[in-house]
């Protein structure tokens, strides 16, 4: 418990609120894109309180080596037109499920199979969605 409540006090150390267009959100999403990144859609959690990021990125690839391929490149992407990393970075092993988080924007890329399976967008329903074209 108390590794939990000392990353919640790091995370709203840390926290500004984001809005919808701001570069790392709009970053990501041009990141995702330039990889083939499908059905991207973007979830606004800021009016949620029980939400641990304002935002949540979410998209899907046919395979193992695109997931590898989205992940690195939204890394390298964010850092080089954000100047930011990822705080934490998980899914790298099993590469079904890669999770990028970057404190007030976690970036979820799936296996449509295990977006599916974890229904995202349902669990948090009551965010404003927004959808993005694939590239």
């Amino acid at each position: 418990m108390e590794s939990i409540s000392a990353t919640t006090r790091q995370r709203q150390h840390k926290s500004t609120r984001l809005h919808k267009n701001s570069k790392i959100i709009t970053s990501i999403i041009r990141a995702i894109q330039e990889k083939k990144g499908q059905r991207i859609v973007s979830l606004d959690l800021r009016k949620i309180p029980e939400a641990i990021a304002d935002f949540f990125i979410i998209c899907e690839a046919d395979n193992s080596i695109q997931i590898k391929a989205i992940a690195e490149h939204v890394e390298e992407y964010v850092k080089k037109q954000v100047g930011e990393s990822p705080y934490r970075q998980e899914g790298y092993t099993a590469l079904k499920w890669v999770l990028l988080d970057y404190v007030n924007v976690v970036v979820h890329i799936f296996y449509p199979e295990t977006r599916q399976f974890y229904k995202l967008e349902e669990m948090w329903s009551d965010a404003e969605q927004t959808e993005f074209p694939d590239a």
